[in-house]
């Protein structure tokens, strides 16, 4: 079996895949408009992807999943509302938020692999704390930060920033905008396809380099790896640095398609996310490509779209939020248990 075709499918992604079909099989038949549910489904994996594919470093170091991609995030909104503050739009306001975001990431990368090497074998736990600790410690940066754009602050008091801000007329839905078509009446987001791509193309190639393969020996193995020359702490530091600034050009993206930036709370669980996705793809604690972090992506993207309106008709009652909290946890609880139920880590 395991060399047949199921194995190299993998049964949870074969499950996953066969449940979307059924879903969507659904939609057809209640008369749902498919249409622009394919158009979400490609939009939301566009703007997931560069978040997804940030845990590829740390997991190829052997660092396991980054939980503490918010450390990434929260520079992210740093940038983006730093191109607010001073007033860019366009295209102008997006490439100063990433040239902004990614620096600031990278350095957030740096200390928090140097914390990391510290605690070799609880990295997920660790992480986890951090980003939640990061995520409430910035609560109070966004309250207290000397921000004057309008468009930002309270209107009552004029100082700290709003939960959520708008980016309409700034930088929303720039890249899905950009030589976006439509095929009958799906939408196809081309500059956010592409853009994602050649974020896939970049780390590939990046993987490939001498760099990046020593990076994953040190995480197939570090004895082998040290007996070799190679530091085990400083590419765990490098997988770190690059998953970060990965991370915080992704929360860039991912906010210019949603047409919104979200503040406070709202990075606390975007790690989980991103982590169950990967693991959805087939990738293991100790391994993943790029390949599992794209089919991931899409599933379970794919999934969040079309189950909130199918599971709506057929209730006949408004019942979105609650299926968005249960079918959300629900994958997470599955990816994070799947290795021990016998899924495929290929």
């Amino acid at each position: 079996m395991e060399n047949g075709l199921l194995g190299k499918i993998g049964i949870p992604r074969l499950i996953i895949s066969l449940f979307l079909a059924f879903l969507i099989a659904a939609g057809f038949a209640y008369g749902l408009p498919m249409g622009q549910i394919f158009s979400a489904m490609l939009t939301r994996f566009g703007m997931n992807l560069l978040l997804v594919l940030a845990m590829i470093p740390t997991i190829q170091a052997g660092a396991g999943p980054n939980f503490g991609l918010p450390f990434g995030i929260i520079c992210g909104l740093v940038g983006a509302t730093l191109a607010i503050e001073l007033d860019f739009r366009g295209f102008p306001a997006l490439i100063f938020a990433l040239a902004v975001s990614i620096p600031l990431g990278a350095l957030a990368g740096w200390l928090y692999g140097l914390l990391l090497n510290k605690v070799k074998g609880q990295e997920m736990t660790v992480g986890t704390y951090m980003g939640f600790s990061i995520v409430s410690l910035m609560c109070i940066f966004w309250l207290m930060a000397p921000y004057k754009s309008p468009e930002m602050i309270w209107p009552y008091g004029g100082e700290g920033l709003r939960v959520t801000v708008v980016l309409d007329g700034r930088m929303e839905q720039l890249l899905d905008r950009l030589m976006s078509f439509t095929v009958g009446s799906v939408t196809i987001p081309t500059g956010l396809l592409l853009f994602a791509a050649l974020c896939c193309l970049l780390l590939w190639y990046f993987m490939k380099t001498s760099t990046g393969l020593a990076m994953s020996m040190v995480g197939a193995n570090p004895r082998f790896a040290e007996a070799s020359g190679l530091s085990v702490n400083r590419y765990r530091v490098l997988a770190s640095i690059i998953s970060c600034a990965m991370g915080a050009a992704g929360i860039v993206i991912y906010s210019q398609s949603y047409g919104f930036l979200q503040l406070y709370q709202a990075p606390l669980y975007m790690a989980l996310y991103s982590v169950s996705a990967i693991l959805i793809g087939g990738a293991s604690l100790q391994r993943a490509t790029i390949t599992q972090a794209v089919i991931g992506t899409f599933l379970f993207n794919s999934l969040l779209v079309i189950a909130l309106p199918v599971a709506n008709v057929a209730m006949s009652s408004d019942i979105s939020e609650i299926m968005r909290v249960i079918i959300s946890n629900g994958i997470i609880l599955y990816a994070l248990t799947r290795k021990e139920v016998g899924g495929d880590a290929r």
